[in-house]
């Protein structure tokens, strides 16, 4: 028996309700079967838990057991409730609510609020931003744009903790909150900000929580109607629950114990929104009659990264950790992770971005690599250096891909060709359906070969493709679908925001990373002061980086690669040192040991080549010199400015005229090229070019993003350009593939 993850798109739904059970594990169909009284599933990463929650909900709906307008389902991402409502949608098991908290309470809050208080709710506050910073003015404070961040972040945290402006100083004491203000400006600011609310008659998504939490509370009516609407309740994720949504939670389920809950302490990951793994370690506690099955049987990963996985949990501390659960491998072996160590950033991100590309070459799609850091500014240079290699990528956190813009074009194209049918000459010589899908999808932008490299082309042409790959599966799965029925899918993709897949290697922070998985995934910039993060000073704080760090390993199904730089910039000082959670895991490294003997394997390689298992290692660069701001003298570490050669805050003397120039030459290279135009020179690499006006090829070639091979490819042009000479026309040379 297996949960394996690439099963078919497009899977018949079962017959039978015994059917819905086939195919689960003896600790997968135990789960489904525990359909009465207080269940607790702890599941280990890559164990399947969606797959059995779905499948017990499933069963239970198909069997009569229970009726579907009478499930609640809850999770806490739009994604995870997207795919929750197609995998139900699959099994035959329509009419399930499957949400997230803050839509389950916004619908509730909706409906009764004219009952409970009279007149309209008032207005949904979408981003708080704006709202705090007039605030924090009112309280005779600008913040910039992270600060305003951060304390907006912790009006959150103090409101799913139920702390109000008054208690928060206390609060943050207590729980030895790292504030980024002081507590008591804080709390000024926080009570300023509700008290704009009040005048302005806004709430925030925070107030659907607090208000719907009032409102079954004080109407014991209103309370009843919700239970006899509700009488069975799934929370998946149940590690993350704030106190704010276990109240809320309590008040739905009233004094019945028909609550099954899934979670795995070893995922906790989110304490600084309020989440906290006592719920779920106390659930035995609260519910003593309870059902627990444990999931430990792992179909993500192989024995390597399991293996790893495993060692890392072995050296945690605390509550989270007496409850870890031990993964078993199902799979096959594969490569031993890689541990690579690098002289600094840049060069860290352009080999992984040559192994990325090698990857590719090798078979591994782009879509099935992603990768992982710790804060989100890390990506910039990651960024450039895919692109770069020519590698297309995507941001994870961007435009949800049913409200795309080419998406939306596309479905109108497509529910056009379908009225029409065969009188759209369009179709004409499409006999299936995968085929007209292509033939419609070529008049917005797809091709049969991919655009090179990435940028706006490339992030279109994959929508588009990814919709041609649905339409092949359809079709591969139900033989004679028309195309009236895939619009038909569409539509209810769209509404249960069940995404298909869109090819380009994923950059995500390790906190976005969470419940999601790839073939590949690349585990960047694992320094001490990143990993854990600088300002993680408690026993408790430091553990959660460790579990942050298990949740990246164990995104990884085949190939893991984990590295770390040991200065910031070329030439900078090589005073960085690599996690202390790697210690005794990675060859070569001493400190913490491990229970059972577990270690890393695979070899580690110092140097800036392609470090892979079974390659030659890579020879050591010659140190860079410190890159310093020709304006101030300032040495410069972060990459933008690297570019420039001077600080952002530095005066530009850029010449506009030339800038123009370089711009229009850019745009026409590349479209001989057939590449996007940033693999010609980026933006900042033609700034950079416009203010230093380069004479001879030694001047250019040291300005950063030019390089020797672009150099040789472009530099006549670009020297020709600023010498103020007219260009002909652009290079005849082909797309790089070096």
């Amino acid at each position: 028996m297996t949960a394996a993850t690439h099963s078919t798109l497009f899977p018949q739904v079962p017959e039978t309700p015994d059917a819905v059970l086939d195919g689960l594990d003896p600790e997968q169909r135990e789960v489904a079967l525990a359909l009465h009284g207080p269940v607790c599933v702890l599941a280990g990463a890559g164990t399947g838990k969606t797959r059995a929650l779905t499948h017990r909900i499933a069963y239970g709906v198909r069997a009569g057991i229970l009726q579907p307008a009478t499930v609640l389902a809850v999770t806490f991402t739009n994604r995870a409730a997207g795919e929750m409502r197609g995998r139900l949608r699959q099994l035959g098991a329509t009419g399930v609510q499957a949400r997230t908290f803050h839509s389950a309470a916004l619908r509730q809050l909706q409906y009764f609020w004219p009952k409970a208080v009279g007149g309209e709710l008032p207005r949904l506050l979408e981003r708080k931003v704006q709202l705090v910073a007039e605030a924090a003015a009112r309280c005779e404070l600008r913040l910039d744009r992270n600060e305003l961040r951060d304390v907006t972040g912790e009006i959150e945290w103090a409101k799913v903790t139920q702390t109000v402006p008054a208690d928060y100083p206390a609060a943050v004491a207590k729980t030895q909150r790292d504030a980024p203000r002081d507590p008591a400006v804080l709390a000024q600011i926080y009570s300023t900000y509700e008290q704009l609310k009040r005048d302005r008659s806004v709430i925030d998504f925070e107030d659907v929580l607090l208000l719907t939490v009032g409102i079954l509370q004080d109407r014991n009516d209103i309370a009843e109607h919700v239970r006899g609407q509700y009488q069975h309740f799934v929370v998946d994720e149940y590690q993350d629950v704030s106190p704010l949504q276990q109240r809320l939670l309590d008040l739905w389920v009233g004094d019945r114990d028909d609550l099954c809950v899934v979670g795995d302490a070893s995922q906790t990951i989110y304490s600084f929104t309020g989440a906290t793994p006592d719920h779920l370690l106390n659930f035995r506690t609260r519910h003593p009659g309870a059902t627990v099955v444990k999931l430990v049987r792992d179909y993500r990963s192989t024995p390597q990264v399991v293996h790893l996985a495993n060692g890392l949990l072995s050296q945690a501390h605390g509550k989270a950790a007496d409850h870890r659960l031990e993964l078993v491998s199902q799979r096959d072996k594969g490569p031993e992770p890689v541990y690579t160590e690098y002289g600094d950033e840049p060069t860290e991100a352009e080999s992984t971005a040559r192994r990325i590309r090698d990857l590719i070459a090798a078979g591994v799609p782009a879509g099935e690599i992603a990768v992982l850091y710790r804060v989100n500014s890390q990506s910039e240079v990651y960024e450039q250096a895919l692109a770069d290699a020519g590698v297309p990528y995507q941001l994870r956190g961007a435009e949800r891909f049913f409200e795309r813009a080419e998406v939306r074009e596309a479905g109108t194209a497509l529910r056009g060709a379908a009225r029409a049918g065969r009188n759209d000459s369009l179709l004409d010589g499409a006999e299936h359906l995968a085929s007209q899908v292509r033939a419609v999808l070529s008049t917005k932008g797809w091709t049969g070969r991919p655009p090179a490299g990435s940028g706006a082309v490339r992030d279109r042409w994959e929508s588009l493709a990814a919709l041609v790959r649905l339409a092949e599966d359809f079709e591969a799965a139900k033989p004679g679908a028309t195309l009236t029925d895939l619009v038909r899918e569409l539509d209810e993709r769209a509404a249960a925001q069940h995404a298909p897949t869109v090819q380009g290697v994923t950059l995500a922070s390790l906190h976005a990373a969470k419940g999601l998985e790839w073939d590949a995934v690349f585990l960047v910039g694992l320094t001490e002061g990143m990993m854990p993060i600088a300002y993680a000073k408690t026993d408790e704080q430091v553990e959660e980086e460790r579990r942050l760090l298990y949740v990246g390993i164990t995104r990884a199904r085949i190939h893991l690669s984990l590295s770390w730089a040991l200065s910031r910039s070329p030439g900078g000082r090589a005073n960085r040192r690599p996690t202390r959670f790697l210690n005794g895991l990675r060859p070569g490294s001493t400190g913490a040991g491990t229970r059972g003997g577990v270690g890393g394997g695979g070899g580690i390689d110092r140097g800036a080549g392609r470090a892979a298992v079974g390659r030659t290692p890579a020879v050591e660069r010659r140190p860079r010199s410190p890159v310093r701001c020709r304006v101030c003298g300032r040495t410069l570490t972060d990459a933008g400015e690297m570019k420039l050669m001077r600080c952002e805050e530095c005066p530009s003397d850029m010449d506009e005229a030339l800038y123009g120039r370089l711009y229009d030459w850019r745009a026409a290279q590349a479209a001989l090229l057939g590449q996007p135009d940033f693999c010609v020179f980026t933006e900042k690499t033609l700034m950079a070019i416009a203010e230093a006006v380069p004479s001879t090829e030694g001047e250019l070639v040291v300005i950063a993003g030019v390089g020797n091979r672009k150099l040789s490819r472009f530099g006549t042009d670009v020297l020709a350009i600023c010498a103020g000479e007219a260009i002909d026309g652009a290079s005849e040379e082909g797309p790089d593939e070096t």
